[in-house]
């Protein structure tokens, strides 16, 4: 009997993970998701940046376990313990490793399936733990939280799911501690979710004080209480201690990065009307215009809807548990709405995107009340059913007042009919057929929250699999061929992209990133040499010859024929000036070319680096500036130029081109602005932009579409012109708007010969590499009398250590952002070597606390005897 009841049990646990599995599966392959068609899952941050991290993540598991330490792939170099501990520690990201590059969107949609089917399972595992539901039941409460609406709203946001899996666990593990005295079960889950998501796990904290606090009145007195408390925060702090290997160097990772962006002036405010979360109890009340800013994914069914209803009227229940459930619900509520909550849960952070990112845990709130009150002996009464109809009522009719993209009418029907049957089945009585009865339950629950998930994905668009797998083939095949030997060290800059991490999906040194932990110095200096960037990412796309030589691009890709379609290769950026060149290599129409100006990863430079101030908002004379320090050069490599003449078509004539704001004179018919020269040498030329010109204008060089990464918050610089002495060229800006403010607007020409007599005296003195690897660059270098400084362009970090000549240098931070050593003439031996701070002193409280959970399990279990 004992063994048919473990099995009986065994297949309910696997009956809860297979329903959620089979339900989104059979959706999936409906859309044609790739393996079943050529559609896939990617779509926002999922296709744009997830992607190329779970790329990332398996080329690194696979080739050079040391990048997961540090990455020249991220940006210009950057940490990655930290940034792995938001994106990449899932334990499940192993299933990864099976996929090839080019049919990872497969190896994605396995791996939101696994996760759908074992955030179903470890709500079920929890119902038979503790007790509050049997049988097939089980799956009407573990499918309703496997498919709640955060996790459809949020199944993009493949990173945060595993919070769904493992909070279950860890609350059955509070539930040990406060009333079983027994450690393991909190300790073990806590510390997995803060090491596997750290964001999410701070969310999950606050929760735990809630339930406990929750759980106080089941306790017989105070004493009892008191020790549950001790028990509970000693587990706490041992669990956070376990985790301080990776907590640690992140917290200072994201001190250095996302922190410096906290929101210190929290206002007592209201973001939103608190009624309009009644949209969302609505099935499939989501669509992509919720994304970067709308009301909390809270729908779990009606059903639960109800049962915590109901949970808050069944006077079975303790009385006290039922008035701290209701203030704790108050409190959840608010928090998506009322500022400094939402700060609260947010980690001090106003949300970029997908707001109330802790709604799974209302939604697991939710469910868990309606599981504790909706038992199979449970039968409402007249007066209760008559209160939840009135509730429906009032909920559908303010919800008819609403005006919003994400709920139409066909939804408000089944919305309403759902709400009908469920009051309904919960008035028919449950004694006359309790099989019929738990099949209905699961019946109506499955049907309610399967329908709201097909409702609210089929509103979002997806990434084809061949437009992926093409770029990603093509990507990988350009980058092999530029391969970097064992001791030498590049970076390749390219003039197409479909995502910013790029270089983290193909593996190659870039200077394109997008993740939320880049620190503010690299985007602020990207912006000032006039490349795109902003808070959380840079792109390399409108470099220079002095820019391309000084960040050390070797090589170049860029499209051979812009006008194929196919491999899908989305345009970024205009270099004539590479075009010059022959190609080294052609794969998939991509051109490779090297650049033989590119200065090493570090080289022997003037001590006036050391003193250059940013001082000036023109690109083109901050480029000139840091290169002119290095060589220690009087002469500006940079000449503004005049243009050869100027056609105004629908505004008015102008003197003067920057800064001036032009004015269609009839708003309904087109108008440009011609701006002509014509070259007087083959140098190169430049344009500069500033980013209010993008949104109101459009260009074309030579009647040909300017290539340009359309965000940017700094005046960017565009190459117009190479090599073509005496040829006519014309820019012409398209007015998108009625006006057009032409700011920065400004032509410039390189002045080749002062460039190559800088670039020749910077040549003089390369590290020249004998170990090279993401944490460890080790060579000799030459320094000459007139120069002072080893400048390198990695990034200034705290973990970089220095050595010359076997002895521990202080590193310098140059115009405020690369890493410099100050140094005397001569031959020397340099190595340069990357440990994230704390993670020594994190891996000893680690062990300690690994000990202490050890010996206390071990201690408990003994006393317990």
């Amino acid at each position: 009997m004992q063994f048919r009841s473990q099995l009986k049990k065994q297949h309910i646990l696997l009956i809860s993970f297979l329903l959620p599995v089979i339900i989104m599966g059979s959706y999936f392959a409906y859309r044609g998701m790739a393996p079943f068609g050529n559609s896939s899952l990617l779509t926002v941050d999922l296709g744009q940046q997830y992607i190329d991290f779970f790329a990332y993540f398996r080329r690194t598991l696979l080739h050079n376990p040391s990048e997961f330490i540090y990455s020249f792939s991220k940006g210009l170099g950057g940490e990655m313990w930290g940034t792995n501990a938001y994106y990449l520690w899932s334990p499940l990201n192993l299933i990864l490793l099976f996929f090839p590059a080019a049919h990872l969107t497969t190896g994605v949609l396995v791996l939101t399936l696994l996760k759908y089917g074992l955030s179903g399972l470890s709500f079920a595992w929890l119902l038979t733990k503790n007790k509050l539901q049997s049988g097939s039941r089980i799956f009407a409460f573990s499918t309703a939280y496997a498919l709640n609406g955060w996790i459809i709203a949020n199944q993009l946001n493949l990173l945060w799911l595993d919070a769904m899996i493992i909070l279950p666990l860890v609350i059955w593990g509070l539930h040990q501690v406060v009333f079983a005295h027994r450690y393991s079960c909190y300790i073990c889950w806590l510390a997995v979710m803060i090491i596997d998501n750290y964001y999410m796990a701070w969310m999950i904290c606050i929760f735990t004080i809630l339930v406990f606090i929750w759980s106080l009145p089941l306790l017989n007195n105070w004493q009892s209480r008191l020790q549950a408390f001790g028990r509970y925060l000693l587990s706490s702090l041992i669990a956070a201690g376990i985790s301080c290997i990776v907590l640690l160097p992140t917290i200072y990772a994201l001190l250095q990065s996302k922190g410096t962006y906290t929101n210190n002036h929290i206002l007592s405010r209201f973001e939103y009307n608190p009624l309009k979360l009644l949209g969302k109890l609505v099935p499939g009340s989501f669509n992509f215009n919720q994304m970067p800013s709308g009301q909390a994914n809270i729908y779990v069914g009606m059903l639960m809807m109800f049962g915590l209803v109901l949970y808050f009227l069944n006077q079975k229940i303790n009385l006290g548990q039922r008035i701290i459930a209701f203030v704790i619900t108050l409190f959840l509520i608010l928090s998506f709405c009322y500022e400094p909550l939402d700060l609260l849960w947010h980690i001090g952070q106003f949300p970029v995107w997908y707001p109330s990112r802790f709604s799974f845990i209302f939604c697991f709130w939710v469910i868990l009340l309606a599981a504790t009150c909706l038992q199979r002996n449970f039968q409402p009464s007249k007066w209760e059913l008559a209160i939840l109809l009135i509730i429906t009522i009032a909920v559908f009719t303010y919800v008819e007042t609403l005006t919003v993209s994400y709920i139409n009418n066909n939804q408000k029907l089944i919305g309403l009919g759902l709400a009908i049957v469920s009051i309904i089945f919960l008035g028919i009585p449950h004694s006359a057929s309790p099989v019929m009865n738990d099949l209905l339950l699961v019946l109506i629950a499955v049907c309610d929250v399967s329908t709201s998930a097909y409702t609210a994905l089929n509103q979002i668009s997806y990434v084809s699999q061949s437009e992926f797998g093409e770029y990603t083939t093509a990507l990988n095949s350009a980058t092999s061929k530029v391969k970097r030997p064992n001791c030498d060290f590049y970076r390749v800059a390219k003039t197409f992209m479909r995502t910013k991490d790029d270089p983290l999906q193909s593996g190659f040194y870039g200077a394109d990133h997008f993740s939320s932990t880049i620190v503010p110095s690299l985007p602020n200096f990207m912006g000032s040499i006039g490349q795109p960037a902003g808070d959380g990412f840079v792109s390399y796309d409108n470099g220079t010859q002095v820019s391309d030589s000084l960040l050390g691009f070797r090589y170049t890709m860029s499209v051979i024929d812009p006008n194929r379609s196919k491999p899908f290769l989305p345009l970024s950026g205009y270099r004539p000036d590479w075009n010059t060149k022959e190609p080294v290599a052609v794969t998939n129409n991509i051109g490779i070319r090297k650049n033989s100006a590119a200065l090493p990863i570090a080289f022997g430079a003037n001590s006036r680096i050391l003193k250059l101030k940013h001082d000036t908002y023109d690109p083109t004379a901050y480029q000139s500036e840091i290169y002119q320090a290095l060589a220690n050069s009087p002469q500006p490599l940079f000449n503004i130029q005049n243009f050869n003449q100027v056609d105004f078509q629908n505004v008015q004539s102008a003197e003067q081109i920057t800064g001036t704001t032009f004015q269609k004179e009839h708003r309904n018919e087109a108008a440009t602005i011609k701006l002509e020269f014509i070259p007087t040498s083959n140098d190169s030329y430049y344009l500069t932009l500033g980013p209010d010109v993008k949104n109101d204008a459009s260009i074309t060089v030579n009647n040909r579409h300017f290539a340009q990464y359309p965000t940017y918050r700094d005046t960017v610089i565009m190459n117009v012109a190479h090599n073509q002495k005496g040829q006519k060229v014309t820019i012409t800006f398209h007015l998108k708007k009625s006006t057009l403010w032409m700011q920065n607007v400004s032509l410039y020409r390189l002045n080749q010969q002062a460039f190559n007599r800088d670039l020749k005296a910077l040549q003089r003195s390369p590290l020249k590499l004998t170990r090279s690897s993401s944490t460890t660059l080790e060579g000799t270098v030459n320094i000459k009398k007139d120069q002072g400084v080893l400048m390198t362009t990695i990034p200034y970090a705290r973990g970089w250590h220095a050595k010359i000549d076997g002895h521990p240098v202080k590193g310098q931070k140059a115009i405020g952002t690369f890493l410099a050593l100050k140094i005397k003439p001569g031959t020397h031996h340099i190595t340069l070597h990357y440990r994230p701070p704390y993670l020594i002193t994190g891996l000893i409280i680690s062990i300690i606390s690994l000990l202490s959970a050890v010996t206390l399990i071990k201690l408990n279990n003994n006393y317990r005897r």
